[in-house]
This record gives C-alpha cells, sequence and structure tokens, in this order.
C-alpha cells in the first residue's frame, strides 16, 4: 500500500511537471493568442537596392513598393519600404539626374510608408569625378553607406529585394 501512494505521489508530480515544460506552456500560449489581433502585428518591412542607373530598373522598383503598398492595404496590414540607392543607382535620387525623379515625388506625397536613401559615400565620390556639388531629390535622405544601411535594416528583420 505504500508503494501504491508513493507511485501515485510520483504520477501526480510528472503531470504537474508536465503543465509547466515550455511546449505545453506555448501550446497554452498559442490557444490565448488566437483571435483578431491585426493592429498588435508589426508591419512587413522591406528594403529596396537600387545600384544601376537604369531607368526601367528604377521603375521595376519603383512598381514593385506600389504592389507591396496595395496588397498589404488590402489585407489591413502595414508595411514600411526603404530604397538604398548607390553607386550608379544613386542617379535615381539625385536631382540633376534621375530619370524618375517626378515619379519619386508623387510616390512621397502620396505613399507615407515610403523612405529613399541616398549613399554619401557615392555622392562624394560623384561630386569628386563630376567636379561640382551632388544633391538629392527633397524626397530623399543621405545615409553615410548604402551598403551599411542595408545590412542594418537586414540586422533588425527587414526583408531584401533587388529588382
Amino acid at each position: 500500500m505504500h508503494l501504491l501512494l508513493k507511485s501515485a505521489a510520483i504520477g501526480m508530480a510528472s503531470l504537474a511537471l508536465m503543465a509547466t515544460t515550455p511546449v505545453l506552456a506555448q501550446v497554452q500560449s498559442n490557444r490565448l493568442s488566437k483571435g483578431p489581433q491585426t493592429s498588435l502585428k508589426q508591419p512587413h518591412r522591406i528594403v529596396i537596392q537600387v545600384t544601376q542607373n537604369d531607368p526601367a530598373i528604377m521603375n521595376t522598383a519603383l512598381n514593385n513598393a506600389e504592389n507591396l503598398t496595395k496588397y498589404y492595404e488590402d489585407k489591413g496590414e502595414k508595411i514600411e519600404i526603404e530604397f538604398v540607392a548607390y553607386g550608379a543607382g544613386l542617379h535615381m535620387m539625385r536631382s540633376d539626374t534621375s530619370p524618375v525623379k517626378e515619379r519619386l515625388a508623387a510616390l512621397s506625397g502620396k505613399m507615407k510608408n515610403i523612405t529613399f536613401s541616398g549613399c554619401g559615400n557615392t555622392m562624394g565620390v560623384q561630386s569628386k569625378q563630376e567636379n561640382k556639388d551632388i544633391t538629392l531629390v527633397p524626397e530623399a535622405r543621405i545615409v553615410p553607406a548604402g551598403i551599411v544601411r542595408i545590412l542594418e535594416l537586414q540586422e533588425q528583420g527587414w526583408a531584401y529585394a533587388r529588382p
């Protein structure tokens, strides 16, 4: 009889231990978290790299941003998009040579989820090569190094695309 009580006590202790295991706790947490929580959901985030001075590629990248925004807005979800241009792709954001200058202004005006970042290193190189000051369109901002900006965003969990 003493052995039977001891066995029952061990069985109850095992059940109590199982109820506190991380797996069971996760299952219980999942059950509790089901339901409408879209307002608490993190926004989707993507960085789009532009490194070519090609209007077709620039327009494809901008089309991607518009399509992504429409898709997630239709689902009631948010998305943040950052374009990072460097090397030859900086022309996308240059005030004097951008083949998509008007489109950048239009998108920036209607889509507050988009950031345009131009590489400061590239600006310095191009200024020296062309013997003039390089400026960006008003919708763009300067980051110290385009490739560093992309790395930092990816380290924060941002997705990456390059058209």
